[in-house]
């Protein structure tokens, strides 16, 4: 009888370890029968800037990108890979950091970047919320920006970077089930610039013509209104990609 009331039917640790290694094999065929396991996104887009930075620069479309990602399982993707876009500003006015009129500058964006996308379950969701495929996205870049000034000889090349970060989200629809893909991205990027706090395009004030001495330049160049004290602000990117997965 002792023996009896012992014996409850087996052990539930077991029970409940067996139970949870049969749903891993479960899940993990199914992830190795209907998931993808590598893709490359090809894509075009456009990038623009905010605050000052955004008065400063005019942007050039497109902006291209170059995606690797790597499916950890059905929700979770590694990806690295890097974007590139090109601006310009133009400076017709005399501006602190610089003796002569600069023109037209030319800034390049080169931005490698990684992180992971986290597809959102929509298996509870409308159709064409889950054919859509939602996903958001987060990522960590380095902005390589070079500076070019195209109607001087007198100022050579500028380089500089900074670190960032990106955070957005993004839709993406099935050409061919597990084959390809159109994808649409949307990122808001906080990126810290080198010359973020530069006073070089500072506005230089307008001088008394009736000094000659306060006018070592031509005084149709000087102004009150034009530069820019800093080149504070945040960029925003967009981007339409074609996927090959397999």
């Amino acid at each position: 009888m002792m023996d009896d009331d012992l014996n409850i039917g087996g052990d539930i640790f077991s029970d409940f370890n067996e139970d949870l290694e049969a749903a891993q094999v479960m899940e993990d065929e199914r992830f190795y029968r209907y998931s993808r396991f590598f893709g490359v996104n090809i894509g075009l887009g456009h990038t623009t800037f905010t605050g000052n930075r955004g008065a400063a620069y005019e942007d050039q479309t497109p902006s291209y990108a170059l995606t690797i990602m790597y499916f950890l399982n059905f929700q979770n993707v590694f990806i690295m890979g890097f974007e590139f876009s090109k601006h310009y500003m133009v400076l017709d006015k005399y501006v602190n950091g610089f003796e002569g009129l600069l023109g037209v500058v030319n800034a390049s964006m080169l931005r490698p970047f990684f992180g992971f996308r986290y597809y959102i379950d929509t298996q509870d969701l409308g159709t064409a919320i889950t054919y859509s495929n939602p996903y958001l996205v987060g990522r960590v870049e380095y902005w390589y920006q070079t500076l070019k000034f195209a109607d001087t000889t007198n100022e050579d090349d500028r380089q500089g970077g900074g670190l960032g970060t990106g955070f957005g989200f993004g839709l993406e629809f099935p050409i061919e089930l597990k084959k390809s893909y159109f994808n649409v991205e949307f990122l808001y990027h906080i990126v810290n610039f080198n010359d973020k706090f530069t006073q070089d395009y500072a506005k230089v004030p307008a001088c008394t013509e009736s000094d000659p001495n306060n006018c070592p330049r031509p005084s149709e160049h000087y102004t009150n209104t034009a530069g820019f004290d800093n080149l504070a602000g945040d960029v925003l990117t967009f981007f339409a990609s074609y996927n090959f997965s397999w």
